[in-house]
């Protein structure tokens, strides 16, 4: 079951989730953290980038562009004739024509006109060119405005005969926008764009064009930059670029899935977190490693998978896993099948093979019905699928099999602390410390759920218990340093991620869990911008734990504060890759469809690129919270 560190820092949270579940990733907790802090801004080339739940958006800052250059006066002239122009641009109803234009010439009205076409419009003068193609297209507003759209793209044609203008070739898209011709929309928008590049509803023409032919990728970077001239006020704008940046990460995550090996494992950090959120236990009888059990039986390969579970590292990760997958081929396990059938299902969740995972904990429970951990990871798999009723259904399920398994109230609580739940999560946690005060983690998320609560003075007091008692396990001043870098008690929170990081390196040198670099690099980062010093945590993280999400999307963010995207757009990318479901490859794609788009914006449209290098200067990070 989820768990949750420190309510986060103004920054995509890094820290792994206290007993995470097999679902839970980096991406989980950025999307929950960012409808906490929808503040949150940071800048990257003057554009502003706000974290949502769909991914990355852009908005402007407050600071206004700088004016350009006083034009010419016939400029000037021509340039206020086009905004009254557009204030009368099409679509509107015909009552509302009416009354805002009532000397407008009529559809008739258009005959009286001499016959236009590529011949005649050279015998005109550039007056008559500009008398003629104004009142086709007020012509063409009204036919629009009836609803009689073959007529009104006959009138807007005249019109760009006479004088080809961004307003009549928009106009003429919205026509064939009303009758569905996608190819025409985009054609006729492309040319207005051309011809005023910032023409915002031009651009939402053409990209609303753009996801009816199922190009997302296009419709996104029309949105995009739409959102960005326009500073984010047109709400259905900013909405479309969410929608699109999943639609365009759905896609792309088709692929991945296809390509994807479906026996990795993920990192060796995830893989360890989530074993240990349940109680160690000893060996079951007749599998310790005094029996010697030959490797071509089951037991033999229950044995050994049980043995590499405990080196903790990748490869002893990857022998367990296969050793699973055989013991239960080779069979003959007698009172051990409901442990392999549960060992197995474990590993084929993280691997991604939910549906498999869960028939093997069904497997389980049908063999052994009160084996109440197989409850228990089936509640973690029904969640991590959204279907939070089977869950808590599981959950009492292990109850009425034994109402005093610490670690049923554990994993109860998780549920009801990703929920929001934190009162009942407090009790269960309070509940599973009653029965077994000896599992460090009830006491942590205990501590984590009061801060989440407000109660500050109670939460550091649990962590002041945690070290006197627990005193040797470096998660406690992990967990308790990211309490105090949410407080911006910098060098408090950096001493405790030192300890956490000297006793890894003591205990556990061959397989050091690598959240406390991590976290060292936030703080040096938060606290004195030490963008080097931040990165090469990370970059030792990654030597560490080459396969650790966490450490990828920390790099990313880091890069991307720099203006290094496309550096950054790499780790985004490698953090799809290393996501396990659907759900999380969806989620990651999402950030880096948002990191390519503010790259494809910038090289489509220099100027605007420019523009909003002049308008940057907010600070990274400022003003979070």
């Amino acid at each position: 079951m989820s768990g949750a560190s420190a309510a986060p820092p103004p920054m995509p949270p890094l820290g792994k989730p206290i007993a995470v579940p097999v679902g839970s990733s980096v991406w989980d907790r950025i999307t929950n953290w960012a409808s906490e802090n929808k503040a949150l801004v940071y800048t990257i080339a003057g554009v502003a980038v706000v974290v949502t739940g769909a991914g990355v958006v852009y908005y402007l800052n407050d600071a206004k562009p700088k004016p350009t250059a006083q034009p010419k006066l016939s400029k000037k002239e021509r340039r206020k004739r086009k905004e009254a122009e557009r204030q009368a641009e099409a679509p509107k109803s015909p009552s509302a024509s009416s009354e805002q234009q009532p000397k407008a010439p009529t559809v008739e009205a258009t005959d009286e006109l001499p016959e236009i076409n590529e011949n005649t419009v050279t015998t005109f003068s550039d007056e008559q060119r500009r008398d003629y193609a104004l009142q086709l297209k007020n012509a063409g507003n009204k036919a629009y405005g009836s609803k009689d759209y073959n007529r009104a793209i006959d009138l807007y044609s005249k019109a760009i005969l006479c004088k080809p203008d961004s307003i009549f070739y928009s106009n003429r898209a919205a026509c064939y926008n009303a009758l569905g011709a996608w190819e025409k929309v985009v054609e006729d928008t492309t040319a207005a764009i051309s011809l005023d590049p910032t023409y915002v509803k031009a651009l939402n023409r053409r990209a609303n064009a753009y996801e009816h032919l199922s190009q997302f990728s296009e419709s996104l970077l029309d949105y995009t930059a739409s959102c960005i001239i326009d500073e984010f006020k047109t709400e259905s704008s900013t909405n479309a670029v969410e929608r699109l940046l999943k639609k365009v990460a759905e896609q792309k995550a088709e692929d991945i899935i296809k390509s994807k090996d479906p026996n990795k494992l993920p990192s060796p950090t995830f893989v360890s977190n989530y074993i240990q959120s349940f109680r160690a236990k000893p060996r079951p009888e007749g599998l310790e490693d005094s029996e010697e059990l030959s490797e071509s039986t089951g037991l033999g390969q229950l044995q050994i998978g049980l043995r590499a579970m405990e080196r903790r590292t990748h490869e002893g990760y990857e022998e367990a896993a296969n050793a699973f997958e055989k013991a239960l081929e080779y069979g003959d396990l007698g009172e051990h099948e409901a442990l392999a059938y549960n060992l197995r299902g474990t590993f084929r969740n993280l691997r991604g093979s939910q549906e498999q995972a869960l028939q093997d904990m069904d497997k389980s429970i049908e063999l052994d019905p009160s084996y109440t951990q197989s409850y228990v990871k089936r509640a973690s798999m029904h969640l991590e699928m959204g279907d939070r009723a089977s869950a808590a259904a599981d959950l009492e399920q292990a109850l009425s099999q034994n109402e005093n398994d610490p670690d049923i109230f554990y994993h109860r609580a998780q549920l009801h602390f990703i929920h929001g739940e934190f009162q009942d999560a407090a009790k269960d946690y309070q509940k599973s410390i009653d029965l077994d005060g000896t599992f460090i983690f009830s006491h942590i998320q205990l501590g984590v759920t009061q801060y989440k609560m407000g109660s500050v003075a109670s939460s550091m007091a649990t962590f002041r218990r945690c070290v006197k008692n627990f005193d040797k396990v470096p998660d406690v001043y992990n967990y308790y340093g990211e309490l105090l870098l949410d407080q911006s008690k910098y060098e408090e929170a950096i001493q405790k991620f030192d300890t956490a990081m000297e006793m890894e390196k003591q205990t556990k040198p061959m397989a050091m869990n690598v959240l406390p670099l991590i976290n060292k690099a936030l703080a040096l980062f938060q606290q004195k911008s030490e963008f080097g010093e931040a990165e090469k945590l990370c970059e030792k993280a990654l030597i560490i734990d080459p396969e650790c999400d966490i450490a990828v999307a920390t790099m990313a963010q880091l890069l991307l504060q720099q203006g290094k995207i496309t550096e950054a757009l790499k780790y985004f990318e490698r953090a799809a890759e290393l996501a396990r479901t659907p759900g999380e490859i969806i989620n990651a794609l999402s950030y880096a469809e948002a990191t390519r788009t503010q790259i494809q914006v910038q090289e489509k449209y220099p100027q605007l690129a420019a523009k909003l290098q002049g308008m940057g200067g907010a600070g990274a990070f400022a003003g979070a919270r």
